[in-house]
């Protein structure tokens, strides 16, 4: 397997990716992007294509530039080098085509305010406090609700719902305007494992029933394991992208890692072990964004509005290639 990024050339996963584009319409494409953040290389010379209805895990320790991709293809973070683009067009700010959910933690546990309520509000950025939605926006509003199964929680308060109900909210909000790609950014912190699983499986069913793309991010890769096309694995300013079995190894991840990793398989579980620490539980524990804060709130792409604010702070793929960075 290729691996692209520091001390490693470019130009051979840039040909994978364009031969693995050659049958699927790309919806995302990365040509030898650097991605930088004050003094620190997040990503170096990195390339990758990610095609309609891929499901996409992306993980990788804590600080790998997991948040700062999406919010480079958010067009948020400008590329040091190299282009980025979606649906073939350079990224922009408020691409209608992007749904994104920030990391989000307990600001939302003690609002009042309904669900759907909460769901309309992003369709426009412009006002906070209840919307005054017209006709076409109510009829959006519904009909994501009925893709999450969110209509019984569409009349409670978001202080009365699990972190799991507004998890569900929140990816309503990002189907609004039916956009060809998530970014779903740590959806899985602060959940249980029961609350974790209901949440891949919402966003496995509703992605093959749009058949749309969807970058996923997480500290910890089995929750996913059953659910993902393919992995995206990002460390040490490379990145490796391709199924399960072709990056979670002891090689590449020690690679990606800096450092030598084990592998353990145990019970259709998938441990990567550094030493006898397990380094995805430790990144966990410390988690936060590696612009050094928390993110807060939430954005929706397709309508280039945010919300609240932020801190500085074994499946084959789609096409049958591995494209790796």
């Amino acid at each position: 397997m290729t691996l692209t990024g520091r001390n490693a050339p470019a130009h051979a996963a840039h040909a994978s990716a364009t031969a693995g584009a050659a049958s699927n319409a790309p919806v995302l494409e990365l040509e030898q992007v650097t991605l930088e953040l004050g003094d620190r290389t997040i990503l170096r010379d990195t390339g990758f294509v990610v095609n309609q209805g891929e499901f996409i895990g992306v993980l990788g320790p804590n600080g790998a530039g997991k948040t700062t991709l999406m919010r480079a293809v958010l067009g948020l973070v400008p590329a040091a080098s190299g282009t980025i683009r979606v649906l073939g067009q350079p990224v922009e700010r408020g691409n209608a085509s992007i749904g994104y959910m920030p990391q989000t933690r307990s600001a939302l546990a003690g609002r009042r305010v309904r669900g759907r309520d909460f769901v309309a509000m992003a369709a426009d950025g412009h006002r906070w406090g209840l919307p005054h939605a017209d006709a076409r926006t109510r009829a959006d509003v519904e009909r994501v609700l009925d893709l999450v199964g969110g209509r019984k929680l569409a009349e409670r308060p978001l202080s009365e719902l699990s972190g799991g109900e507004r998890q569900r909210l929140l990816l309503a909000q990002c189907l609004l305007g039916n956009p060809k790609l998530l970014l779903l950014d740590e959806p899985l912190i602060s959940l249980d494992p029961h609350h974790q699983k209901s949440v891949v499986e919402l966003v496995r069913r509703v992605q093959q029933e749009l058949g749309i793309a969807v970058l996923f991010s997480a500290h910890e890769l089995n929750p996913l394991l059953n659910s993902i096309d393919r992995v995206l694995y990002l460390g040490s300013g490379v990145a490796a992208l391709g199924t399960v079995d072709e990056v979670i190894t002891r090689p590449v991840l020690s690679r990606l890692y800096g450092s030598p990793i084990d592998v353990m398989r145990v019970n259709g579980r998938i441990f990567v072990m550094s030493g006898d620490v397990e380094v995805e539980k430790h990144d966990h524990e410390h988690e936060h964004d590696e612009d050094g804060g928390h993110g807060h709130g939430h954005s929706h792409g397709a309508h280039g509005h945010s919300h609240g604010h932020s801190h500085s702070h074994q499946h084959d793929s789609r096409d049958g290639h591995t494209h790796d960075v």
